[in-house]
């Protein structure tokens, strides 16, 4: 598949995902009141959701992206740290 139509597909999915959660979330009802959608319509919009994953997940495999990356702030320690070793020259060292 080509970059720019690859792009394009990730561009749609990302829109979709987001005009259906902005759907989602006026839709959503105050707590302890009925949902205005029906049982199988909740359910048709998770199997959505679950498809757009998929697909994103298939989209990233293909362009070599790591999907396990997580964001985090500048200022936030690191689990790891790079850490530089000095070796000593061999003309410096006593017997």
């Amino acid at each position: 598949m080509s970059d720019e139509r690859s792009a394009k597909e990730r561009l749609i999915l990302r829109t979709l995902r987001t005009v259906l959660g902005s759907i989602v979330r006026d839709a959503t009802p105050q707590p302890g009141m009925p949902s205005p959608l029906q049982e199988g319509t909740v359910q048709s919009i998770r199997d959505l959701f679950g498809l757009i994953a998929e697909r994103e997940a298939e989209l990233a495999d293909q362009a070599g992206l790591n999907r396990n990356e997580k964001p985090y702030y500048a200022d936030e320690p690191q689990p790891t740290s790079v850490v530089t070793l000095h070796t000593q020259d061999k003309t410096n060292r006593l017997n």
